[in-house]
């Protein structure tokens, strides 16, 4: 089968597209025949090391000293089931499904192999494969922090860094949720917020929120470049300041906020289920999520989408596209 190969850390172009061997479904795993992937940030650092000394140190000890372990990246897909292993019950032939591949990794290639208990579920049926491939990373991930805050309705949420994968799927959840939401984002970013919905958007190039005045119960910053102090002094009392992509400072300064002040910093680790993924197919078929796409690349050029990530301009999700002409 194809697949892009990520040869060692590097730049878009230690990607190289190579024929490997179709992988084999154990008992427990599905033989999932790929349809389309995504580009995350997070794909991008794997990929580069680009990241904090200590980050780079711990990604080297856990994936590989000198390029990853597990040579095929991509963290979420869409397709169809080939075959399943002898013991698989909640899958057959033929099922239309997405998924989260967590640290199996996998998704650039034309097949890959994940156990039934995974982070696995069948694709909504009022999305296509590219669409509902957009969803897993940044639904999984937004929903584990969103419920930390317990959003009721009527609440002012802020999200920071809106337009992005874990963005748009945040503003659009604590909508679901009956919250009045800010998106804050970069000027050409803004029109994206108002298709999903935003119901404020800040121009971070032209405004500071932190000095506005405005006061928001919840703020969930998803790229980890909000001012601390700030958006404490932003917070409601009783509020909820949530770090999506926390750096190392503001690891060690939540829990002493947590602890010292009525409002909670919320920076620990993340916890998905299969069950979390089945609540966001639930909110996109009853229309309450929709993918935001950017652009779409072939497989062959999963280097060029990197690139593309790269320069920070993206705005939702890029796509890889495994299956041509296959959308549903």
């Amino acid at each position: 089968m194809k697949a892009i190969v990520c040869t060692r850390y590097g730049s878009p172009e230690v990607l190289q597209l190579k024929e490997v061997e179709k992988p084999i479904p154990r008992d427990n795993e599905v033989l999932i025949r790929v349809h389309a992937a995504t580009v995350t940030k997070g794909d991008c650092e794997l990929r580069s090391l680009k990241l904090p000394t200590l980050w780079k140190l711990f990604i080297r000890i856990g994936f590989g000293l000198r390029a990853p372990r597990r040579k095929i990246l991509g963290q979420e897909l869409s397709g169809e089931i080939e075959s399943v292993g002898s013991a698989v019950t909640r899958f057959k032939k033929g099922d239309q499904v997405f998924a989260n591949t967590g640290l199996h990794l996998g998704a650039y290639a034309e097949y890959d192999c994940l156990p039934e208990t995974g982070l696995i579920a069948t694709k909504p049926a009022n999305m296509t494969y590219e669409e509902a491939a957009a969803v897993p990373v940044g639904g999984l991930h937004s929903l584990h922090f969103l419920r930390k805050a317990n959003i009721r309705s009527g609440q002012q949420v802020l999200i920071v860094g809106a337009a992005g994968t874990i963005g748009t799927m945040a503003l659009q959840l604590a909508k679901s949720y009956g919250a009045e939401v800010t998106g804050v984002d970069s000027t050409e970013k803004l029109g994206v917020l108002r298709y999903i919905d935003a119901d404020q958007v800040i121009d971070y190039t032209k405004e500071d929120f932190t000095r506005s005045g405005e006061k928001y119960d919840v703020i969930f910053d998803t790229v980890g470049k909000s001012p601390y102090s700030g958006s404490l002094r932003s917070l409601k009392e009783g509020g909820f300041y949530l770090l999506g992509n926390p750096g190392l400072s503001q690891q060690i300064r939540a829990p002493w906020t947590s602890r010292t002040s009525n409002k909670k910093v919320i920076a620990g680790t993340l916890s998905y289920r299969r069950e979390d993924l089945l609540f966001l197919k639930e909110l996109i078929e009853a229309g309450k999520i929709r993918s935001v796409i950017d652009r779409r690349y072939p497989l062959e050029q999963t280097a060029i989408a990197h690139r593309y990530v790269d320069t920070g301009q993206k705005t939702g999700n890029v796509i890889i596209t495994v299956r041509q002409n296959e959308k549903t």
